[in-house]
């Protein structure tokens, strides 16, 4: 037995590494690389889709994934992040859920491909109900007038707006202000539009709406003494 395997590999060796060589490199050379698969790791960004309506979100998830991707080596090269997404359907999100898992249905990636792994399995975030409400409209007048003429009354039209957001974030006494009003150049009454700036940066406009229109009223401090004056 001894004397059969020393002849197994022994005799003739030379010959046989030639052949075993011979053998691995027709392999290597026949092989195609639609058969031979790698893998890599993507950094992706992750979608948030169909927020539902009455809901806001106050705190977002991370803003990337990590993706692990087996495909051929002949495709494997073009699959980058441009080609590769990840979205997480918030249709039926619920205000009591705060961690949503991420899974390989998720991942949309070219055909041939194959997500092997993710990272995180799951991200947290946070809805809150959405609030609308009415808040009045301030003029946010700046300068001074000339001498001789006071502000007699500002009308703002609409004088409210119907502002949205968070729950949280609503405040009855919250005011929304126009952007700043100079009335330093301005002689008589004016009527401008003005745009307005809300109270808080979670907040919007419930409307397209972005603008209102300020009536500034402008008089003389004392027209009396001035046509006597003349006279």
């Amino acid at each position: 037995m001894k004397r059969f395997l020393k002849n197994l590999f022994l005799k003739n060796w030379g010959l046989k590494l030639f052949s075993f060589l011979l053998a691995l490199i027709l392999w290597l050379t026949l092989i195609t690389p639609e058969k031979v698969f790698s893998e890599k790791t993507l950094t992706i960004p992750l979608e948030l889709h169909n927020i539902p309506s009455e809901m806001e979100l106050i705190e977002r998830p991370m803003a990337t994934i990590d993706v692990k991707i087996r495909a051929s080596k002949s495709l494997i090269n073009d699959i980058t992040s441009a080609n590769v997404h990840a979205v997480l359907n918030l249709e039926k999100a619920s205000l009591d859920q705060e961690d949503y898992p991420l899974n390989k249905s998720m991942i949309s990636i070219p055909s041939g491909a194959e997500v092997r792994d993710i990272y995180p399995s799951q991200v947290s975030l946070k809805l809150e109900r959405t609030k609308e409400i009415l808040l009045d409209v301030e003029a946010n007048i700046i300068g001074k007038l000339k001498e001789g003429f006071k502000l007699e009354n500002v009308g703002i039209f609409p004088p409210q707006v119907l502002i949205k957001g968070p729950e949280s974030k609503v405040k009855d006494r919250y005011k929304v202000r126009t952007s700043p009003i100079d009335i330093s150049a301005l002689n008589e009454t004016t009527e401008l539009e003005a745009d307005l700036i809300l109270p808080n940066p979670d907040l919007r406009l419930a409307s397209s709406e972005t603008k209102v229109r300020v009536r500034i009223v402008i008089q003389e401090a004392n027209p009396e003494a001035k046509r006597r004056k003349k006279t």
